[in-house]
């Protein structure tokens, strides 16, 4: 992969997380919490009591893992898929079939979980923390939040829960992302395929145009 591919995927993915975060906190407060009455209530309720600031609480984690966990994800796809080719065709040239597709990208979601899962445990923590935004500053409160930011909610769990406290729930999420990243390359290839004209190994341009 070339760096100009990596930035461009890296801040997009970033931008990606960071447009949708806001709404992703909402559905962890509303899954987590019952005080809420439905959606609309639940903006509301954060709006009010931790202002805009409320909605990106733990975003750094999951922005500045975004890379790191797509480096992982997509090296971890391409290095099982050559050494599938090579163990079952002899060559890590040979056209792969489509449980090849399936297998690699099982093992690239199930990889990523690593460095997925202690950012997903932090965000949550993160996010559940329903102190409005002065608690955190300390400045008129007396109730002082539990976690003043990413790197010390990542320190406070590791103290007091140990290392395997940042991967609580890996094992669920790793059954979800395993099928889902197979699932993704799988029908990403099965599309190239359909769309490579006869006699080339990629798509034409005209269909990327389209």
């Amino acid at each position: 992969m070339h760096f100009a591919d990596f930035a461009a995927g890296s801040i997009g993915g970033a931008l990606g997380v960071f447009v949708g975060y806001p709404l992703d906190t909402v559905k962890v407060r509303l899954q987590t919490q019952r005080h809420y009455k439905g959606l609309w209530h639940c903006v509301h309720s954060i709006y009010k009591t931790e202002r805009l600031s409320g909605f990106f609480k733990g975003v750094s984690m999951p922005v500045s893992t975004v890379s790191v966990s797509s480096s992982v994800a997509f090296g971890t796809y391409r290095n099982c898929l050559q050494c599938i080719q090579q163990c079952r065709y002899g060559s890590g040239d040979a056209r792969p079939a489509h449980l090849d597709f399936f297998l690699s990208g099982l093992a690239a979601g199930s990889a990523q979980v690593v460095v997925m899962s202690p950012a997903d445990v932090v965000k949550v923590r993160l996010q559940t923390q329903t102190q409005p935004e002065h608690a955190v500053q300390g400045s008129t409160a007396n109730v002082k939040v539990k976690y003043q930011g990413p790197l010390h909610c990542m320190a406070t769990i590791v103290r007091e829960e140990g290392v395997f406290g940042l991967y609580r729930g890996a094992h669920a999420m790793m059954l979800k992302d395993g099928p889902s990243f197979a699932t993704y390359f799988l029908t990403y290839n099965i599309f190239c395929e359909w769309l490579t004209p006869a006699g080339q190994k990629q798509p034409g341009k005209k269909f990327f145009v389209v």
